[in-house]
This record gives C-alpha cells, structure tokens and sequence, in this order.
C-alpha cells in the first residue's frame, strides 16, 4: 500500500510540484489582498458590532456560506499538511474565514503582537492601504 502511494507520487512527482508552487503564489496574492480589504479598524471592538444595513435573511446567508467556505478550506489546509500544497496558508484563512467562541479574542491577542501587526501592517502598505489601528 505504501508502494503504492511511493509510485504514484514518482509517476506525478512534477504536476505535484508545480501545484505546490502555484498555491503559494496563489495563496500569498490573496493573503496580501484579503489584508488589505480588512478595515482599518478590524482589531478594534467597536468594529464587533457595526450594522452594515443589510437584511437578516442576507446576513444569515452570507454567515452560512462564509462558514462553509471556511470549513471547507480548514479541511483542505489539513490534507495539504500531509500532501503538496500550502496548508498552513489554506489552514489559517479557514480559521479566518469561520466563526468559533474565542475568535474575536484569538485575533486581538495576535494583533498585539508587534511582529505580527508589522507583518500585517506592511501586507497592506503594499496594496497602498492605511495601517491597522492597534487594539488597546
């Protein structure tokens, strides 16, 4: 069985690494960007609760078909951990993407971090975007 999987990566070895490299441009294009279109003030907790004036029945959509979104990439991002691709990348914005008790927490403990806010902060400089207001 293990022989198996051995001859089929060697017989697809090259597509596998072209795949692989693909995603990660593929993956740190859309990192840069989904940064970017995050508003400045993402991390702050007034940001928590704007009405964006859209319908229930449209925001209840829109939080089932972000979730599912999300879940599917979580799983992808794990497969991808064991197999060519990028799961971390695909793993993260799976957790970005999904609403889970302590998120919001997990988020701003992460934005505290100077190195972390840098990065991101300069992920958005590079799409011409204001830097993130830290949160307190």
């Amino acid at each position: 069985m293990i022989s198996d999987l051995i001859a089929f990566l060697e017989n697809y070895a090259v597509w596998l690494a072209v795949f692989s490299v693909i995603s990660l441009v593929v993956a740190s294009v859309l990192a840069t960007w989904f940064v970017a279109q995050l508003p400045v003030g993402y991390f702050l907790p007034e940001h928590r609760h704007l009405d964006r004036g859209e319908h229930w029945a449209i925001r209840i959509f829109l939080l089932i078909v972000k979730n599912v979104i999300g879940v599917v990439l979580i799983l992808a991002g794990f497969t991808m951990l064991f197999t060519p691709g990028q799961g971390l990348l695909t793993l993260l914005a799976g957790v970005l993407l999904t609403n889970f008790p302590g998120k919001y927490r997990l988020e701003r403990m992460l934005a505290r971090q100077p190195k972390v806010m840098a990065v991101l902060n300069w992920l958005r400089a590079r799409r011409g975007q204001a830097p993130f207001k830290r949160p307190d």
